[in-house]
């Protein structure tokens, strides 16, 4: 496992770069996969578009105008926290032997945040000084939805955040009791429904808010979300978050298929996991594994979902009816890991006669309503007349 890049550069190029120590495994896979999704997202909405399934807003904008100072303050914020944090780590000693604890705390470089929080105040004032007018001018342009693909990714971003970390702590309410503060500002203790479901109201209320047609825009996510969560996934297996299953002592079933596949005790993991189990002959911080081998569930995930984008993704022009292909989505999402669930460690509700975990609960609703979109979608949307939803 690589908690960071720096153990991941090492293994494979033998180079020992301490500042990516600064970089977390999972952080970072999770930012590739926003990347990439948006990239697909922005294909499939100017894919609708061209359809005609879509039309334009028009905002006005001012062109010409100095730098405010709302924007000046901004930058010098984003720049001092840079400075103070980033830089600082390489300024401060021992900073990178425990990056996540230094980042967590109030430590950093004063002198380093306020100059770069300057430095980048003062570059702001000039590219907008650059374009500066006599006279400001404001002009009415055209946006489409393909154009805010930039705010919904940060809308998925922050409100994901925000939902995964409180449906973690519901989930688990005797460890948030017991460090309240702690659990909410840990990188650590994500649940990806809680995840989905709050970046989801929040992306519908702004399309809302920007009157995009809103089955349409589900659609297009539909196989934008089935192909962020495989990737997300891929940080999961490579940070060893604790996304794994239940101990796996089942002798393996097939002699090709390598030892780490079927059980898996994880090494390195991100989260110091059994921490007096550990690894021979290793110095630092992550030197412990799991005691029992235990299905690398992550791993299992990244292929299902990935198998499940391909299908939706070839399929996806096939579907005429608005909303199916979303409801599709939803019935292979919730089956999906509601069946990896019973491999998985996760925490049972016991005042149930069923003893079902949160994400069984969710992915049974989930299931649901997908099977409503594909049964009323025709009624719904199918007709052409413009909702306020289509």
């Amino acid at each position: 496992m690589y908690p960071n890049l720096y153990y991941l550069f090492k293994d494979l190029f033998g180079v020992e770069w301490t500042g990516l120590k600064l970089v977390n495994s999972f952080g970072f896979f999770v930012a590739i996969a926003f990347i990439i999704c948006a990239w697909v997202l922005t294909l499939e909405l100017r894919r609708k578009q061209q359809q005609g399934l879509f039309v334009p807003t028009e905002e006005t904008i001012t062109i010409g105008a100095p730098a405010s100072v709302g924007e000046l303050l901004l930058n010098f914020i984003i720049g001092f926290v840079f400075g103070y944090k980033i830089i600082g780590a390489f300024t401060i000693n021992d900073a990178l032997n425990d990056p996540q604890s230094f980042i967590l705390s109030s430590k950093g470089n004063l002198p380093v945040g306020l100059l770069v929080g300057l430095l980048f105040a003062g570059l702001k004032w000039w590219e907008k000084n650059k374009q500066k007018l006599d006279k400001p001018e404001k002009r009415t342009i055209r946006i489409w939805p393909q154009d805010r693909v930039g705010d919904i990714v940060i809308y998925a971003a922050l409100f994901g955040f925000i939902g995964a970390k409180i449906f973690h702590n519901l989930e688990n309410w005797n460890d948030f009791a017991a460090d309240p503060i702690g659990s909410l500002v840990s990188f650590s203790g994500l649940t990806y429904y809680g995840g989905l479901i709050c970046a989801g109201v929040a992306i519908l209320l702004y399309a809302k808010r920007k009157k995009i047609r809103i089955v349409h825009l589900l659609d297009a996510m539909a196989t934008t979300m089935m192909l962020a969560y495989a990737l997300g996934r891929v940080g999961c297996q490579v940070a060893g978050d604790g996304d794994w299953g239940i101990p796996n002592l089942k002798p393996k079933p097939f002699g090709w298929l390598p030892d780490w596949m079927w059980a898996y005790k994880y090494p390195h993991n991100v989260v110091n996991e059994d921490r007096d189990n550990l690894i021979a002959n290793c110095t630092g911080q992550y030197c412990n594994e799991l005691k029992l081998p235990v299905y690398p569930t992550p791993f299992y995930e990244i292929v299902i979902c990935l198998a499940l984008f391909f299908i939706l993704w070839s399929i996806r022009k096939r579907i005429k009816v608005p909303g199916q292909l979303f409801g599709l989505y939803l019935v292979f999402n919730g089956v999906e890991r509601f069946f990896i669930e019973k491999i998985r460690v996760n925490t049972k509700y016991d005042f149930l006669p069923f003893h079902p975990t949160q994400a069984e609960l969710i992915s049974f609703l989930l299931v649901l309503a997908g099977v409503l979109f594909l049964v009323k979608s025709e009624k719904w949307f199918g007709k052409g007349e413009k909702t306020e939803f289509s």
